[in-house]
Formats: structure tokens, sequence, C-alpha cells
């Protein structure tokens, strides 16, 4: 193994991890800019069908993207243990509503895995790799991937 490969194996990354239909999944820390308990989710006529609607953070307003519906899961109400993912990717801020936020967990580079070929389904294109922990599989997201270029211009146009 080359110099390079080892020290980047020793690497590690600090991922925030959720949940979403009992599935664990985590998303780079640096992309996060913070988290929010379910607050009140304003719809917007004429939205995008993935957009749940807007909340007003601070002064600003940020559009919520349906995470559920996003990776093709059944629709499901907001409950005490929701959270709204506040995402930072390239030059736009999104919410991602999720089931649960759980912690912060460290992986090294050598604990991930490249995402499987599953055929491009409409969740797989956000799957940055994989990792196997003692309480389960954790499937790492890449946020900048969550949204189309199209998709960003919709948002934008809100």
């Amino acid at each position: 193994m080359s110099q390079i490969m080892e020290a980047q194996s020793g690497t590690t990354n600090r991922w925030v991890t959720f949940k979403l239909d009992n599935e664990n999944y985590g998303i780079d820390v640096m992309q996060v800019r913070e988290v929010l308990r379910g607050t009140e989710i304003s719809p917007v006529p004429g939205a995008p069908p993935f957009v749940l609607g807007i909340i007003n953070l601070r002064g600003n307003v940020v559009a919520i993207i349906d995470t559920r519906s996003r990776f093709a899961l059944s629709p499901q109400d907001m409950d005490d243990a929701s959270r709204i993912l506040i995402l930072e990717s390239g030059d736009y801020v999104v919410g991602f509503l999720v089931d649960s936020v759980h912690e912060v967990v460290e992986l090294k580079f050598s604990d991930i895995e490249p995402a499987p070929d599953t055929g491009g389904g409409t969740g797989t294109r956000f799957i940055n790799g994989l990792s196997n922990r003692e309480d389960g599989l954790l499937i790492l997201i890449d946020a900048q991937k969550m949204l189309s270029d199209e998709e960003k211009a919709e948002l934008e146009g809100m």
C-alpha cells in the first residue's frame, strides 16, 4: 500500500447520523449548518412536488425538502423526533426533513466502502458510500447530489 493510501486510510471524517424508515444514514458534518426541531412548514402553492414548503429561519426563507419522498419511502407525519437538517451545499441552503437525528460519528476512510451499483434508482444517486457498524449499516449521503441542477433552479424561483 502506498504512503498516500496509508495516510488516507487513517484519515477520519465526521458524519451526522439520521434515520429514515428504520434505516441509518449519515451526512458529512461539514455540509450540515444546523439541526432544527420540527417546526411549522408553510406550504407554497405551485411548489415542486419534492418541496414540503418553506420556513423562516432567522429572517431567511429556507425551502424544506421531503426527504422520505426523495428516497422513495412512504410519507410520514412529523412527530417529536422529527428534525430538519439545514444543509449548505455550494451556493444554496436548504432543509431536509428526517425522521430523527442521532449522533455525530467519526469514520476512518478505510471504514467506508464505495456505493454499490444498483442500477441508478431514485435514491442511489445520493449515496456516497457505506459503512458497516456494530448497530448496522450506515448509508452515507452526499448533500450536493440531493438536488439536481434543475431542482436547485426551481427552488431559486420560489
